[in-house]
Parts: structure tokens; sequence; C-alpha cells
């Protein structure tokens, strides 16, 4: 199974929930399932089997996550698939469910049961042939691209002033900010929040430069921990942080300075751990998601390495993933953004010209986090990957990350 997660904004630019788009079967090993087949085993809900094995709050953190339905798991014992909070849960829907008696009752029946509703692939001429189903729904998603947008948050406020709006397939920031001016819109999806930039700033702030220093000696051949640990010192929020990360470690042994925290961490674990919370304080003025983004492609870059036979080089696609959105951190374009940093020949290859031995696991990853599966797919059978494989590596990585910041 390949599953990802497609994070919601409000207008803040905070995450408010996530949709878990799911894939069961490789296309291209399991052709037959274009077919026909497709259908085999659809009444399970590869969305819910995700959460009920790893649990909601590691796929999101107290907030909605949104799983796709379609019209043969929408008469699945989805009750018992879900075995987590209704409230959390919006089953999705596409247009493979029709307005018609039958689907109209089951909807109405997980209603009752808690259930929240969402809509998607709506074509505008089938608004009115759906009343029936959209007077039972919590959302609906607008593609941005192919429906009027505006035109439709007129008509739904009138005709459905229930359902809450979802602007998706928002492409730029110029398109957000102008949908967040019109307003009646309560979440919007798409790449907008994590669009290359193609013209920098000319400063960057000081206390980022301060972190840039600081990344730069760890990553450098060798350094010493005594200066790192010194640098670590000066700033408040990594001294806590570098104290909860050793307490987890070793709890009945006692800390007597930072430098101790450091020795006891070791020189390749300090390491790691510096890259990802420093990157985190980099991050601050930024949309969490960027932080996510930046830590779940690290990780799942590094979890890969084995399966692309890169095992030697998981500490070179750690850091790849880590500065694949450094350019949206300094707000610079990526040439001038990796200047600033020390990082491998093969690092910069794969973030700026995307090629090189790394450049493959950084596009494989990329394509996963947007769900495109058609493309993932292909990779993995160019490349001899099995599902499994890249599953696990995923929701490690989702598992790395809650853990990350748990107190």
């Amino acid at each position: 199974m390949l599953v990802t997660l497609i994070p919601l904004f409000d207008e803040n630019m905070s995450v408010r929930a996530y949709s878990l788009f799911a894939q069961k079967k490789n296309l291209f090993l399991n052709p037959s399932l274009q077919g026909t087949g497709q259908n085999d085993g659809a009444s399970q809900i590869p969305g819910l089997d995700m959460i009920r094995s790893v649990g909601i709050e590691t796929i999101s953190d107290g907030k909605e996550v949104f799983v796709a339905v379609n019209n043969i798991s929408l008469f699945s014992d989805i009750d018992a698939q879900c075995q987590t909070a209704r409230e959390r849960i919006v089953l999705l829907l596409d247009n493979t469910i029709l307005p018609k008696e039958i689907y109209i009752n089951r909807l109405k029946e997980l209603k009752k049961f808690g259930f929240k509703l969402a809509i998607r692939k709506l074509a505008v001429q089938n608004f009115e042939v759906y009343r029936e189903i959209l007077l039972l729904m919590d959302y609906i998603l607008l593609d941005h691209k192919k429906i009027d947008i505006t035109k439709a948050k007129i008509y739904f406020s009138k005709v459905y002033p229930n359902i809450k709006l979802c602007a998706g397939n928002i492409q730029t920031q110029e398109i957000f900010e102008e949908l967040k001016q019109e307003g009646g819109y309560e979440l919007y999806e798409g790449e907008f929040y994590r669009v290359p930039v193609t013209r920098g700033e000319t400063e960057v702030t000081p206390l980022k430069v301060n972190y840039i220093e600081l990344l730069n000696m760890v990553n450098a051949s060798d350094f010493e921990l005594t200066k790192a640990a010194d640098i670590i010192g000066r700033d408040t929020a990594l001294v806590i942080s570098l104290l909860k990360m050793v307490n987890r470690m070793s709890v009945n042994s006692e800390i007597t300075s930072i430098r101790h925290a450091a020795a006891m961490l070791g020189q390749r674990e300090l390491k790691k751990w510096i890259n990802t919370a420093v990157a985190n304080k980099l991050y601050a003025d930024k949309p969490n998601e960027i932080t996510r983004v930046s830590l779940l492609r690290a990780k799942f870059a590094e979890n890969l390495a084995s399966v692309f036979e890169m095992k030697m080089q998981e500490s070179e696609l750690f850091l790849m993933g880590l500065f694949s959105v450094l350019d949206l951190i300094l707000n610079k374009p990526m040439e001038e953004a990796l200047k600033m940093v020390k990082v491998s020949k093969e690092i910069s290859d794969a973030l700026i010209e995307h090629k090189g031995s790394l450049a493959p696991i950084l596009d494989f990853v990329i394509q996963y986090e947007k769900g495109n599966w058609q493309e993932v797919s292909r990779l993995m059978v160019l490349n001899e990957i099995s599902m499994d494989p890249v599953y696990d590596a995923y929701v490690d990585s989702l598992k790395w990350y809650k853990d990350l910041f748990t107190e």
C-alpha cells in the first residue's frame, strides 16, 4: 500500500486537516487492476487501515483527517474499520457515489454514526442533481482550475449555507491571497505553500545566520563536540531541546553541563539532532507545514537509502531532504540559498540541477508526497522496488516526526 498526507490550510496558513490518499496496488505490476480487477478488495478503506495501525495522532495531531471512499467502500463496515474518534474522520466522497436513494440513505446513516462528510470532483452541471447529497455534506472541495470558484462560493452560500467550502488546486501564493481576500472559504489546498523562490531578498536575519553557522560547523568533515556545545549554550530553546533529547535516551543519568549532554549523545547523534533542531528554529517564521515537509522529506529519504541500495549515503540523503525547502526558508533561489550552507556536491547537484546519484530519491520523495501514484509506481518498477518497504519507510518517518516533538 502507498499512502500520503495532503495538508488543508486556513487563511492564516495553519494546517487544519489532512487528506489521506492511498493506493493499494502498483498498477504497473498489476495491469488487470486497471479494468474490473480494480474493485478487488474495494470494501476495505486503506486510509482507515493506516489510521488503525499507526494511530490517528501519528498522522494528524488533533486535526481532522479526510479519508477517501468510493461507491463500494461506502457500504463497508466503516465503523469497525475506523476504531478511532469518529468526529476526527471526514469521509471524502467522489463522483462514483450517485444521487440515488441507496447512497443517500447510507450517507444519512453515516451522519447518525457521527462521521463528517465531504465531496470532491463534482462538476458544476451536477450541483442541482446532487442536491439531496449536498444537503448532507459538511465540506465540498472545489477545484480552482476547473470551477469558477468565485461564482461557486456565491451559489453555495445561498443554496447550501451549512457546507464549508474548500478551495483546491491552488498553485501560487498570489492566487491564495486573492481567494483569502474574497473570503468565504474554510480551507485551502494546493502547492502554493511550497512554490520555489525565484527572486531572493537581499538580507538574511542575524538569528538565521547564527543557525546556519552552527549547521555548517557540524556538517563539516569533523567538528569538536565542545565547540558545538558552547554555541548551543547561547540559545535557551536549543539547550532545553537538547536536554529533553538526552533525558529521553538516558533516564537515570544526571547531566552536569551542556558539554556533558553533548558528549552523551556523541558526535554522530549530536550532528543529526542539530540538523533537525536547528532546522526547526530556522523555519520558525514560516508555516508549520514547511518545517514538517522538510523533516519528513529528510527522514523518508534516509529511510529509502536501503530500498534504493544507497545505505552508505543515508546522512547525505537526510541533509538533502532537510535542505530541499531551504529556498523557502531563506527567501532566496535554491542556488543562492545553498551558498550559505556547506553541503556536498551530490546534495547541491540534486537540489539545484536535479541530477546526480541522490536526485532519483529526491524525485521519488516529492512525487510520493504529492500522491502522484502513477509516477511513483513507474519509478518503483524501474528501480525494482516493492510497495511494502516504501510504505514502511514513510510510516516510520511519520512516527519519527511525532516523537521528535513529543514532550
